[in-house]
């Protein structure tokens, strides 16, 4: 796992702490897979941005859609 992924994985894990990160589908859409809302969508990303000191938008929300589509964002954005 990369550290992006695991950046991520942790945030999710104090978001939705009963859902087993190893058994997730990483293609499946992040609030229908953790069962979040949006506040808890928007605070994912905040914790996020905070984390790897990096601006995350509302219009890239979009781009945010599967855990692959995070990481890749976080990826791009901090490299």
């Amino acid at each position: 796992m990369t550290e992006t992924e695991t950046a991520l994985s942790e945030e999710l894990f104090k978001i939705a702490p009963d859902v087993e990160l190893a058994d997730i589908d990483r293609s499946a859409d992040l609030r229908e897979e953790f069962d979040i809302d949006s506040m808890d969508f928007l605070n994912l990303v905040t914790a996020l941005g905070k984390r790897f000191g990096i601006p995350m938008p509302e219009a890239d929300y979009p781009q945010m859609r599967t855990f692959n589509d995070l990481a890749r964002y976080l990826s791009s954005a901090t490299s």
